[in-house]
């Protein structure tokens, strides 16, 4: 099955260039009917002009994403700081949300 979602254009980038393997996402009903071997059209966002294509190689659940993110190296996630990732990925996801439904960590590799 094809997902697909969209992605700010630094994440997007860093997607394409490989130095970002792991998609940070809520774990809610969308997000759950994603299974291993799937693949994800990523859209660069807003412009929506440029895409690329992924398949699912692990999917993490986690409770939060702040264990998520200290679980592995802070460079799967394209970042640099682990406290900022944690505050980023909270403009997209209440704290209420992530204890409702968790978080999920998306690995993926570039295919195509």
């Amino acid at each position: 099955m094809n997902h697909t979602m969209k992605l700010r254009t630094n994440p997007f980038e860093r997607i394409k260039n490989g130095s970002k393997i792991i998609e940070l996402r809520l774990n809610d009903s969308k997000r759950q009917q994603i299974k291993l071997g799937d693949t994800i059209t990523f859209v660069n966002y807003p412009e929506q002009t440029e895409e690329i294509h992924t398949e699912v190689t692990a999917l993490l659940h986690y409770t939060t994403f702040k264990d998520l993110i200290f679980d592995f190296p802070v460079e799967y996630f394209g970042g640099k700081d682990r406290e900022s990732l944690v505050k980023g990925v909270h403009q997209f996801y209440t704290e209420e949300n992530e204890q409702l439904y968790g978080a999920l960590g998306i690995k993926i590799k570039l295919v195509g």
